[in-house]
């Protein structure tokens, strides 16, 4: 059993789909978005206040009787040269996508810690691989790289900590951009469903067993390798 799992970004894209998959495999989904899930309990924060952020992880905690593991889906972006990209919508990428994921974590550890329960972190095959007109979104998921790979390592033993690299999905995260920025008409992405199975799969590791990283691309993904 998945038991209690937090998952942000839920009401759409690859958290909705995360947030189905778990209470397809018997676990019970709880969401922090901005938008409200019809579906699933929840409560509505933005990520990119970190004080928000961690009394929604709080609450919902609460109301579960605890937490078994964290799925930290939301981001956002603001593409674009760094030179034409205003300061405040740069810096908002980072703050959702790296500390909005570094409080969700913060604020779940004592659950966690007494659950002996897992966190996947979401990060990007952007952030391992850079490209021009994303200094925003590589940066926070370089971080996003970053602070997992030592999150391992602190919580070795105690929380099971797994990093998500997707590549590119047929979501609305692409939506309302300038054409240059969203995927050609011949752009071979994964559906969200699929790379939700990947997610699940961490969070049913026996304790002890840690898979420590996972890269779910279409075949065909441009930006990996």
């Amino acid at each position: 059993m998945l038991g209690n799992i937090l998952i942000t970004g839920g009401a759409s894209g690859l958290g909705l789909a995360t947030a189905r998959a778990v209470a397809k495999a018997g676990g019970r989904p709880l969401v922090i978005d901005r938008a409200v899930p019809d579906e699933f309990e929840h409560v509505r924060a933005d990520l990119a206040d970190s004080h928000a952020t961690e009394a929604a992880v709080r609450s919902l905690a609460a109301r579960a009787g605890g937490l078994d593991g964290v799925f930290t889906a939301a981001g956002t972006d603001a593409c674009g040269a760094l030179a034409d990209v205003p300061g405040g919508k740069w810096e908002h990428v980072v703050k959702v996508n790296l500390f909005g994921t570094a409080a969700v974590v913060r604020a779940a550890l004592p659950y966690l810690v007494e659950s002996r329960g897992r966190v996947v972190t979401c990060a990007s095959t952007l952030g391992i691989k850079a490209v021009g007109d994303a200094t925003a979104y590589c940066a926070s998921k370089f971080g996003v790289v970053g602070f997992t790979r030592a999150l391992a390592a602190e919580l070795a033993g105690t929380v099971g900590v797994t990093l998500l690299i997707p590549g590119g999905m047929s979501t609305s995260f692409f939506d309302g951009r300038p054409e240059q920025y969203k995927p050609g008409p011949d752009a071979q992405l994964n559906r969200p469903e699929d790379v939700a199975e990947a997610v699940v799969f961490a969070l049913s590791q026996p304790p002890g067993c840690e898979v420590r990283e996972l890269v779910v691309c279409h075949s065909m993904e441009t930006s990996w390798p």
